[in-house]
């Protein structure tokens, strides 16, 4: 058990965890925009209540669900351990990267667009987590079946301006944060070989510009339907 304790707790160990959690947080991405995305779908809402319902009520994605806001929490700690000691070392954020004028602006920043998106997320869970558990969020019937109208509450929320600027800005740091942080991962966790080196760059490269803006195009349709 002490070598556990020993190995996370030193500046690898740290490293290893900021890369677990992280790519289990891109594949948590990945599945919620999927069910973001039935908020698109010209039904009044019924596919995205659905998802919601099912999300909200299935026993093992609730497990996930709890192991995410742990992750989330993890991730984050070990990001501010992370950026304080590197920026005491030599001025530099990052987890697996290279110092210096070579290494990416999202490389360097990513202290800063870990802690837009903990904002974010911050905020995000209040007026959705929260309201859909502890608010007054009405009812619908499909088929003789009751669901929670939770397309309404995100309909209401991505009617105002502010809120769906917020949520592009957010959106676009998602992209620089998973720019390097997805290639990155990979790195910490040795599963580098110059032979798949450039494919794993090209697939994080894609999967952050096209996450980001996907989840960006929501709100905005939305907001100006």
């Amino acid at each position: 058990m002490k070598w556990f304790l020993d190995l996370f707790s030193s500046s690898l160990g740290r490293k290893l965890m900021m890369a677990l959690t992280g790519l289990f947080l891109i594949t948590f991405l990945a599945v919620h925009l999927a069910g973001n995305l039935q908020l698109l779908k010209d039904d009044g809402g019924i596919a995205f209540n659905k998802y919601a319902e099912f999300m909200s009520t299935n026993p093992l994605i609730q497990v996930v669900s709890k192991l995410n806001f742990a992750f989330i929490i993890i991730h984050a700690l070990w990001a501010l351990m992370l950026t304080r000691k590197n920026a005491a070392a030599r001025g530099s954020v990052g987890y697996a990267v290279s110092s210096g004028k070579s290494s990416h602006w999202t490389s360097r920043n990513m202290g800063v667009l870990g802690t837009v998106l903990l904002v974010f997320i911050v905020i995000h869970l209040k007026d959705f987590w929260a309201s859909m558990h502890f608010g007054g969020v009405g009812m619908v019937d499909y088929d003789g079946q009751s669901y929670r109208d939770i397309y309404s509450l995100v309909n209401e929320w991505f009617h105002k301006s502010w809120y769906v600027a917020l949520y592009v800005v957010s959106m676009a740091a998602v992209g620089f944060h998973l720019y390097h942080g997805f290639a990155s991962a990979f790195q910490t966790l040795g599963l580098n070989h110059l032979k798949y080196n450039a494919l794993i760059a090209v697939v994080g490269k894609s999967f952050a510009v096209i996450v980001s803006i996907l989840f960006a195009i929501i709100p905005v349709v939305m907001y100006f339907n």
